[in-house]
């Protein structure tokens, strides 16, 4: 699933140039990703867009200007299946102001969607990185490396 959305970033600049869900299937399997990955994938990416537009609020600005004082408190079984790492890289993301509140909480409830515990890293990164993607907002180099470089080399990159 995720080498499919990594796929869609770097292929499709933006969400609204991705063809519809029955072409873009297509598309997938004739560049040979396998039928329950392309499955995976578009079910994922389709909730991604239910669950943008079922309440949340996007600051397509990011400026920060729904961001509060406070902090989040994470239930148990978030705790148990996003892991300390993952809880500690979104909790960076939202202080470096790279995450507002509701995207924040659109990366949580994607990574819950995983069924994975705890979250790996990278693929934490790969879910901020299409929620970022799908909101038509452009990380900046730094937050990129951040995003799609495995942990050695984006810290390696940092040092120089």
């Amino acid at each position: 699933m995720f080498d499919i959305l990594v796929y869609l970033y770097e292929t499709y600049c933006r969400p609204e140039s991705c063809p519809e869900s029955i072409v873009l299937a297509k598309k997938l399997s004739e560049i040979g990703f396998g039928e329950d990955e392309i499955v995976d994938a578009l079910d994922w990416l389709n909730a991604l867009v239910d669950a943008s537009k079922g309440g949340v609020i996007l600051d397509k600005t990011n400026s920060g200007a729904q961001r509060n004082a406070g902090f989040r408190i994470y239930t148990e079984q978030e705790a148990s299946t996003l892991g300390i790492v993952a809880i500690g890289f979104v909790q960076y993301l939202e202080n470096a102001n790279l995450l507002n509140v509701q995207q924040r909480e659109l990366v949580i409830d994607r990574a819950m969607a995983l069924e994975e515990s705890p979250v790996d890293l990278d693929e934490l990164k790969i879910v901020v990185l299409m929620i970022l993607w799908s909101q038509g907002h452009e990380p900046g180099m730094l937050s990129f490396d951040d995003l799609l470089l495995p942990n050695d080399e984006s810290r390696s990159r940092l040092l120089h």
